[in-house]
């Protein structure tokens, strides 16, 4: 059985004084709730502070983005090791911010993941369309490119040992959130993906769903079959929403 996943994606939110604030409101009420696993993502002035506010608790510390390269001549990368050395676990990849703003393309996301999974870091695989890809059908076709530009690199048993994010890109901060049969499908055609190249690799797979959950809406999203979790943004920066969000998923 898969343990379910949350992890908070802080985006470019937060400051010192905020960041203690809102881990004090958040830590009691996370380290009362076992039988899940849970992750924060600050941006990465705030690693190392929030590091040390996790330091000893079972909530990871991951990073919301990482360069495909080694240490070097990278002006303003920030590398795999780099992320090591501050404790983080897991590092998000690919999200749709990264690809629409920055230019992430697939191909560049792959190398992204690779470089996470060889240095002992968790990649948080993002995949998802836009409302005019989904209203012209395009849903499965996107996402299997994003998917496969990945499986090709790194290979089908790589991706058991991390997590793969659904975020359609209509529903990233837009209060539209997909059906839970909506999204279900999506994971569901996910799994099978993986599957088609590496059946064990897919049923150890996490799948997790992102794109405007709320405390109202994560229940039954975390009910479906295939859905073992959330990547959560705004909500992640409310107390009592995420920590809502967190309770779903340990009943799920």
């Amino acid at each position: 059985m898969r343990v379910k996943f949350v992890a908070g994606n802080w985006k470019m939110n937060g400051s010192l004084a905020g960041n203690a604030k809102l881990l004090q409101g958040l830590l009691p009420g996370l380290q009362a709730l076992h039988g899940f696993d849970c992750a924060v993502c600050p941006p990465y002035p705030y690693l190392a502070q929030v590091g040390q506010a996790l330091s000893g608790s079972h909530i990871a510390l991951g990073a919301q983005d990482v360069c495909a390269f080694g240490d070097g001549a990278f002006t303003g990368a920030v590398s795999a090791s780099m992320l090591n050395d501050l404790g983080c676990r897991l590092v998000i990849v690919g999200h749709s911010e990264r690809r629409a703003l920055f230019g992430d393309t697939d191909g560049g996301v792959a190398d992204k993941f690779l470089a996470a999974r060889k240095s002992g870091l968790m990649p948080v695989l993002c995949v998802g369309e836009t409302l005019a890809e989904r209203d012209s059908g395009q849903t499965e076709a996107v996402v299997a490119r994003q998917l496969d530009a990945v499986l090709d690199k790194a290979g089908a048993a790589a991706v058991a040992g991390a997590v793969i994010a659904y975020e359609p890109v209509w529903a990233i901060g837009t209060g539209k959130t997909a059906t839970p049969d909506q999204a279900q499908a999506v994971h569901a055609f996910i799994r099978g993906r993986v599957a088609g190249r590496d059946a064990a690799a897919a049923a150890a797979v996490r799948i997790v769903y992102g794109g405007s959950v709320k405390a109202g809406n994560a229940a039954e999203l975390f009910a479906m079959p295939d859905i073992d979790g959330g990547l959560i943004g705004g909500a992640s920066l409310v107390v009592d929403e995420f920590l809502a969000i967190c309770q779903s998923a340990v009943r799920h």
